[in-house]
């Protein structure tokens, strides 16, 4: 039987104690990789949200061998928490952005690591050609292969002003050729961005519902230094979410959510030497916590705790 554990929906904790029966902690690896959009492929600016680091800005050292940063993560975290598991989570810009005896020498020392017991990592749908899906369906074959895709939102204009670079149709061909290798999928997702009010983040909720997608990520909008969408803030085109409201829309969208789905993040917390707004979301831990102290209040964590069950 399933057990959601002390959160109303699939938390990424209760799928992880399922499956390896212990804490298991991501380490944050950089491949030293780039993406179509700055190399010039697609252009050279980046996504309009995304800082200079790609994403990537608490991963370890590039310079580093991807054995050495594996230890090097694994020394931060264990000198607070007695942890024996990992996760190698490519996270900086474009994990699959690279020829493929690259990518294979790369994510070979990962997955073999013995501490490391699945592969995550972080890649664009238009990133994705052949060649790279057989690679990261040999590695599944050795231990878990995780494969993240920046989605962020299902509606075509948002993703023009944001520069994602690809339709939706490139979306779905991924998913389902990543799905037909058995890997399993982790969609990226922004709440909050331009011109996205609530009816229209819940549509991307129902439209993924409908995917054969694995995990979920429920990210907040940060305007970060540097990026062009700090320019448009600081010209007052958009606002950003109050917590109040954050909060309002990320409990929609849980409530609407497949119970299947894993949630793999619930907020974020940009730099602080980066993060322009909305201040409140540095305090990550006071967020959750409300989150789930409202979640009780209105009667979603009864509703939901054992909603869905397997035998």
């Amino acid at each position: 039987m399933r057990r959601w554990l002390d959160k109303p929906y699939y938390s990424l904790h209760a799928m992880l104690q399922e499956r390896f029966h212990e804490k298991v902690y991501k380490l944050s690896l950089n491949g030293g990789m780039t993406c179509p959009n700055r190399d010039g492929t697609l252009g050279t600016r980046g996504c309009i949200f995304c800082s200079a680091g790609g994403s990537g800005d608490f991963a370890a050292d590039r310079l580093l061998s991807v054995t050495k940063q594996i230890e090097q993560q694994k020394a931060l975290i264990t000198q607070k928490r007695p942890v024996h598991k990992f996760i190698a989570y490519f996270q900086a810009y474009t994990n699959t952005y690279a020829p493929v005896p690259y990518l294979e020498k790369l994510f070979r020392e990962a997955i073999c690591h013995p501490d490391i017991v699945a592969l995550s990592i972080g890649t664009r749908p238009d990133c994705l050609g052949d060649d790279v899906l057989d690679l990261l369906d040999r590695l599944n074959r050795i231990k878990p292969v995780w494969v993240e895709l920046g989605l962020q939102t299902i509606h075509e204009d948002t993703a023009r002003y944001i520069r994602r670079g690809y339709t939706l149709d490139c979306f779905e061909k991924a998913v389902k050729d990543l799905r037909a290798r058995s890997l399993e999928v982790i969609v990226h997702t922004i709440l909050g961005l331009p011109g996205e009010n609530r009816e229209r983040t819940l549509q991307t909720i129902r439209y993924l519902n409908g995917q054969p997608i694995q995990g979920i990520k429920l990210q907040l909008l940060h305007v970060l230094k540097g990026t062009d969408l700090a320019l448009d803030y600081e010209r007052g085109l958009f606002e950003t979410l109050t917590m109040e409201s954050y909060l309002t829309l990320l409990i929609a969208c849980l409530e609407r959510l497949s119970p299947d789905i894993v949630v793999h993040r619930l907020t974020g917390d940009g730099p602080k030497d980066l993060l322009i707004a909305p201040v409140w979301s540095s305090a990550k831990r006071t967020v959750l916590n409300e989150l789930h102290r409202r979640m009780k209040l209105e009667n979603t964590w009864q509703g939901r705790l054992y909603h869905s069950t397997e035998e």
